[in-house]
């Protein structure tokens, strides 16, 4: 589905499935998701939602377009690359607050700062990627995600959440 909304967004002309045959209840379900997009293993948009407001297959499809054209740090996918494209899909679980960095567990929790109208996110697999420490996930996440410096974490509320994770092969379309 994710494919198939990113090609018919990209390249109108290119024939697709209809992508929401057969919908399972897993997919109705209501949960936020974050499609991440990569070109030749080159991340290319990386987009999503914690809003439960809409079925799982919505907000992966609205995700999936927004991660391909929207994303303000990269060009928007090409129809040349979508023979190239691999999909990472996030299913998030809701988020629980904590107060203490060590609730957080590398590879198991992503990360959700609030801190007055900042906010920022990192997904569990960017701290096992980069190798990062607690205190490197918090930093990283307070300074580029939310904008609050690197200890703006200490004083911000802290929340986290788990990721089931799906990657496509690159041979979806």
């Amino acid at each position: 589905m994710a494919g198939n909304a990113i090609a018919k967004k990209v390249d109108p002309l290119k024939k697709s499935t209809s992508p929401f045959q057969g919908l399972t209840e897993a997919l109705e379900s209501r949960c936020g998701a974050f499609i991440s997009l990569y070109v030749d293993q080159h991340l290319r948009g990386c987009i999503g939602t914690f809003s439960e407001e809409e079925p799982l297959y919505k907000n992966v499809t609205k995700m999936a377009v927004s991660a391909a054209i929207d994303d303000s740090r990269f060009t928007s996918i090409h129809p040349d690359e979508l023979s190239r494209l691999e999909l990472e899909i996030s299913i998030l679980t809701p988020r629980q607050r904590i107060y203490d960095p060590s609730e957080i567990v590398i590879g198991k929790h992503g990360i959700y700062i609030k801190h007055g109208g900042n906010r920022g996110t990192l997904l569990p697999q960017v701290a096992v990627n980069q190798e990062w420490s607690v205190k490197e996930f918090l930093g990283n996440c307070s300074r580029y995600k939310a904008g609050i410096g690197w200890n703006g974490w200490k004083t911000a509320e802290l929340f986290t959440y788990e990721a089931i994770v799906f990657k496509s092969d690159g041979h979806y379309i």
